[in-house]
C-alpha cells in the first residue's frame, strides 16, 4: 500500500459553511494516518512570505547574538540553540548516543496580558521575547493570528467529524496555551558523507508526538520530515504547494481513546543527493486551556478508556520537562513503545 498524507480542502469551513464531506475526509485521515494536508486555509501569500523573511532575518544572526534571546527551560519562549533539546525524551526515550536534536528554534506564544480578566500563571503565559529586527514582530504576529484562526476552524471540523455538538471544543480553548515554534535545521550547507552512525548523530528532530490538540505546520518543500505510517515504517512527507500540514496531538488521542492518533514523526537531515539543503518550518501548537481536564469522550470509550483524565497543565509540563529540561517523561509508555518498535524494525 502506498503511503500518502491526504489533502483536504477546508475552504467551505473557512467561509462558515460546514461540509459533511470535509468532516468525513478529516475523520478518515485522522483515523488512518493522523496527518492531513489542508488547502483552502485562506492565509494570504504575503503573510507566509513575510514569515519566511522573519525566520531568515533572525536565524541568520550570529549564534552568540541569538543565544541572548534564550529563556529558562520552564519558559517556552525565545531561542533554543542547536543540540540543546531532545524531543524523544518527551516520550521517555533516550536518543541514540544521547545526542540532542540538531535544530534551532524561536518560540512565541499567548501572553497572560491577552486575557486580562483571568489570573493565568506567568510562566506558562509568559511575555514574548522580541529581537529588535525590522518588521520581525509584525510578521510573526500576523502569521500567529492567521494560524490561530485556522486552528479554530479545525476544531470546528473536528467536532463535526466526531459527531459532537457544534462548538464543543470552545469550552476547552478560551485561553488556549498556544505556541508558535519557528524552526531552522542548522546544518552547514554543502556536500556531506553519512554512514549510519553519523546519520543518527545528526538527527534534525527526534521521534515524537505533538503535545496538545493539533498542530498547524508551514514548512519548506525540502526533504526531512518523516511520519511513522500504519505499517510502522518511516515515510518521507513533503507538503503540496500551498498546503499546510496538520497533525493531531496527544490530547486529541486521549479525547478520542485513540480513534484518532497522535502520529509519531521526526526530522532527518535535509539531504538531497548528498548535499545538505536549508530547511525551515513553523509549527503552531494549539494546546487548549491550561486548567482544562481532558477525559475520554463517551462516544469513544468503547470497552474502557485507555488513559485517565489529565489536565492540560499536567500533560504539557511532563512533555516540556522531557524536551527542554532533559527529564524523562515516564507517563508516555504507549507512544514510547511505538518509537522503540519502529527503531527495532528499521535499525534507527
Amino acid at each position: 500500500m502506498t503511503f500518502a498524507v491526504p489533502v483536504v480542502d477546508i475552504s467551505s469551513y473557512v467561509r462558515g459553511e460546514p461540509s459533511a464531506a470535509t468532516a468525513a475526509a478529516f475523520d478518515a485521515a485522522c483515523s488512518e494516518i493522523g496527518f492531513v494536508q489542508i488547502t483552502g486555509h485562506g492565509i494570504p501569500l504575503p503573510v507566509l512570505e513575510a514569515l519566511g523573511g522573519a525566520l531568515d532575518s533572525f536565524f541568520g544572526l550570529p549564534l552568540d547574538v541569538k543565544k541572548g534571546y534564550t529563556a529558562p527551560p520552564r519558559i517556552n519562549r525565545g531561542y533554543t540553540a542547536p543540540k540543546s533539546e531532545s524531543l524523544s525524551l518527551s516520550l521517555g526515550v533516550e536518543p541514540a548516543g544521547r545526542m540532542n536534536d540538531f535544530f534551532e528554534a524561536f518560540n512565541v506564544g499567548v501572553p497572560a496580558s491577552a486575557h486580562p480578566d483571568l489570573d493565568l500563571p506567568a510562566d506558562d503565559y509568559a511575555d514574548n521575547i522580541w529581537p529588535p529586527l525590522p518588521g520581525y514582530r509584525r510578521a510573526v504576529e500576523a502569521y500567529f493570528a492567521e494560524a490561530s484562526r485556522v486552528a479554530g476552524t479545525l476544531t470546528t471540523i473536528f467536532a463535526d467529524a466526531l459527531g459532537l455538538e457544534p462548538g464543543f471544543f470552545d469550552a476547552f480553548t478560551g485561553h488556549s496555551l498556544d505556541v508558535l515554534r519557528m524552526n531552522n535545521y542548522a546544518l552547514p550547507p554543502g556536500r556531506v558523507d553519512l554512514d549510519g552512525d553519523l546519520d543518527g548523530d545528526l538527527t534534525g528532530m527526534g521521534p515524537h508526538t505533538d503535545y496538545g490538540i493539533c498542530t498547524v505546520l508551514w514548512a519548506d518543500r525540502v526533504p526531512g520530515l518523516q511520519v511513522l505510517g500504519p505499517d510502522r515504517i518511516w515515510h518521507d512527507v513533503l507538503p503540496e504547494p500551498g498546503a499546510l500540514l496538520v497533525n493531531l496531538g496527544d490530547l486529541m488521542a486521549r479525547w478520542t481513546n485513540e480513534r484518532w492518533l497522535s502520529t509519531l514523526h521526526r526530522v532527518k537531515p535535509p539531504i538531497v543527493g548528498g548535499t545538505i539543503e536549508r530547511r525551515r518550518s513553523a509549527a503552531y501548537f494549539h494546546d487548549g486551556d491550561l486548567d482544562a481536564v481532558i477525559s475520554t469522550l463517551p462516544s469513544c470509550a468503547g470497552d474502557g478508556a485507555k488513559y485517565p483524565p489529565i489536565t492540560v497543565a499536567e500533560h504539557i509540563a511532563a512533555k516540556l520537562a522531557g524536551s527542554r529540561a532533559g527529564v524523562r517523561n515516564e507517563a508516555a509508555g504507549r507512544e514510547a513503545a511505538r518509537v522503540l518498535e519502529a527503531g527495532s524494525q528499521q535499525g534507527n
